[in-house]
């Protein structure tokens, strides 16, 4: 027997429940393409900056340059695939017509986000938790504080799924979609000290690395992974925890008045 809103059997996170199976097995249908693209993609940067490069070179005293580079690169992989999850399929329920049927459901803007985030943070752990995997082929990584970690990989995956969905809401088409990935997100990364210490910059390079969003994510994981950053951990992650918790509160906002969702 189906159950309908004000039915007694009717409980009201059954919406939430349902949208965040439909997310999770959304994503798996498609794993060759969601999973295991992006793994191999990480596995080629291992590959380059562990097999070759990274007992020949170091950047940071005490560390090999591959111990230095994996938890920028386990947390690019966290990242993009948060990022991913949520941008695409919202824009796909835009771009198809669909997301008429989610918003007449009862289900409420915290809980709309909420399912759409938790989706994208299995999906970002999960290629984030793959990478470290395979990284262990490559380097051994100490693991200073690993509560400290898993609290800054799930903090990173929330903000970019938060950015997915504004993503999702102001882009018109694929191309503007695909812009946010190519000309702010992974140049962001790059400039963020996945590859290198922020603290060999010049000066005013160094402190314009200040303005990176991306660099307390990467600088706080690598402290917690590592036990030293350019800075500490709890600055690191402050910053970030303020970014995640504005992009919510805009998200929450925008799809509270349906803003681009209803036409």
């Amino acid at each position: 027997m189906k159950l309908v809103f004000g039915d007694r059997r009717y409980h009201r996170w059954q919406p939430f429940w349902t949208l965040t199976q439909k997310e999770i097995r959304r994503f798996l249908r498609v794993s060759s393409q969601t999973l295991l693209a992006p793994i191999i993609s990480a596995s080629l940067y291992l590959f380059v900056f562990g097999a070759t490069l990274g007992e020949r070179i170091s950047v940071l005293e005490g560390f090999s340059y591959a111990q230095f580079v994996i938890p920028g690169l386990i947390l690019m992989g966290v990242i993009n695939n948060s990022f991913a999850n949520t941008s695409s399929s919202l824009f796909m329920s835009r771009y198809l017509g669909n997301i008429v049927d989610l918003l007449v459901t009862p289900i409420s803007p915290p809980q709309f986000i909420c399912a759409y985030t938790l989706a994208a943070m299995i999906r970002g752990i999960g290629v984030g938790l793959a990478v470290w995997l395979i990284s262990t082929l490559f380097a051994r990584l100490p693991w200073a504080h690993p509560p400290a970690a898993l609290a800054m990989a799930c903090l990173a995956s929330f903000l970019f799924a938060q950015f997915g969905l504004l993503a999702a809401i102001f882009a018109n088409n694929f191309d503007a979609l695909s812009m946010f990935t190519n000309f702010l997100i992974l140049p962001l990364i790059y400039l963020g000290g996945v590859f290198y210490p922020i603290s060999i910059l010049p000066g005013f390079w160094a402190g314009l690395s200040h303005l990176n969003p991306l660099f307390y994510l990467i600088d706080g994981f690598r402290h917690a992974v590592l036990g030293v950053g350019d800075l500490s951990f709890s600055v690191a992650f402050g910053v970030a925890a303020a970014q995640a918790i504005l992009l919510f509160s805009i998200v929450a906002l925008l799809i509270g008045k349906g803003y681009r969702l209803r036409n």
